[in-house]
């Protein structure tokens, strides 16, 4: 029998024992590419990518079962964060590159994750810690000026609380479609188009009895097809998957799974968005809407008496006359710089709910130049399930109140 491991031990990427104490022994590739970088030479193909597996897998911490890895993705956040906005605090235009490089470089990354089409804590990690951040930042910087009463804290304290409810709801199942067996699944690789498709048994349509739960043109779950089912609502079969998708169904290529009524792949959560969770998802973005502009108007109103918040944000005489008041006035226009991205996240997702549709359609609407651009571009109307503002509404806010009446093992 295997002795079990201590607290610094852990079984590397290669199957190994392997000790924390002996995390910079024994690293051929790292040895490698110094010696090339000091010589001038080239490294080999997928070198870079082997040396960064190799530190990834070595950073980690003791835990009473072994050693526990550390997503390398969780780290940056919490160490650049703090240094640039202490540095951007230290001048004016310190603050300003800083303030405008900051978007730019998480822009970057999100793009180069996205092409790369990998699954980051990057995002998640960079969006938790900022909120803790700037809520350790309030109590010790603003808090003390005793311009904040005991029930304005107590009342961002509540905000902050329930923001971070709803997103834990947020992070849960979004409605991943369940994976049918491997011999069931089998049987209908071969010709999915034409036996799904075009099938007039069909698989999660809109009847007549069920026209509370469909009032948009969707049924929940695997219901079967009735002839009374629109002509542009239809089904199709996920080749990763193996499963027959309902309407309005997608497959997520990060979190490699398909999910009902998938909206789209959240980076700031770091799952998707769907049937089972949307709402969450929405309330978890109020909330931090609510909260945000509320912290930023106490802060402003502490340093900058006597003007109006949204003055304040853009003429603050006194906001660089100590550090104290510097490091909070650079906060608030992080914040401020994050609320609008937020609020303009939040503005599409209330004007897609409306319409009745949701990212992911409007994405192949345009794609396959189907859909029709309103409100200046802000929203794209497929016209597909859209059934007037209040009963959207109403679809919208019954969305996961009812269980799937049948598997996927069923249908294939």
């Amino acid at each position: 029998m295997e002795e079990p491991l201590c607290c610094c031990e852990y079984v590397d990427r290669r199957g190994r024992r392997n000790h924390l104490a002996a995390c910079c022994c024994d690293c051929e590739e790292l040895d490698d590419g110094c010696d090339r970088w000091l010589t001038c030479k080239s490294l080999p193909p997928g070198a870079l990518q082997s040396i960064a597996d190799t530190i990834a897998d070595r950073l980690r911490v003791p835990w009473f079962s072994g050693a526990v890895k550390i997503n390398v993705s969780l780290v940056p956040p919490l160490v650049l964060l703090p240094v640039f906005l202490h540095v951007a605090a230290l001048h004016f235009l310190l603050g300003l590159i800083v303030l405008t490089s900051l978007p730019v470089v998480v822009l970057w990354y999100y793009y180069l994750t996205h092409r790369r089409k990998e699954r980051t804590l990057f995002f998640l990690s960079l969006g938790l810690f900022s909120l803790g951040y700037m809520y350790y930042v309030f109590l010790r910087e603003v808090v003390p000026r005793g311009r904040v009463e005991y029930s304005q804290v107590v009342t961002l304290t509540c905000g902050l609380i329930l923001m971070l409810a709803a997103l834990s709801r947020a992070k849960k199942d979004p409605g991943y479609l369940p994976i049918p067996a491997g011999d069931e699944k089998l049987s209908h690789q071969g010709s999915p188009n034409e036996s799904i498709r075009g099938s007039s048994s069909g698989l999660h349509g809109i009847s007549g009895a069920a026209s509370s739960r469909a009032v948009n043109g969707e049924a929940k779950g695997y219901c079967r097809m009735s002839a009374e089912q629109p002509a542009g609502v239809k089904k199709d079969w996920c080749t990763k998957c193996q499963l027959v998708r309902p309407a309005r169904a997608g497959h997520c290529r990060l979190c490699g799974r398909c999910v009902r009524r998938l909206d789209h792949h959240c980076v700031w959560i770091n799952s998707c968005v769907g049937e089972q969770n949307h709402q969450a998802f929405i309330l978890a973005l109020s909330f931090f809407m609510l909260t945000s502009v509320y912290g930023i108007t106490l802060t402003l109103h502490t340093i900058c008496r006597g003007r109006t918040p949204f003055l304040a944000l853009f003429y603050c005489p006194g906001a660089y006359s100590d550090y104290s008041s510097a490091l909070s006035f650079t906060c608030v226009w992080y914040c401020a710089i994050v609320t609008a991205g937020m609020g303009y996240i939040l503005l599409i997702q209330l004007l897609n709910i409306s319409y009745n549709v949701t990212e992911r359609e409007a994405r192949l609407a345009l794609r396959d130049n189907t859909g029709h651009r309103l409100l200046g571009g802000l929203v794209i109307d497929t016209g597909q399930y859209n059934r007037g503002l209040l009963c959207n509404w109403g679809h919208f806010l019954s969305l996961g109140s009812s269980p799937p009446q049948r598997s996927a093992e069923d249908i294939v």
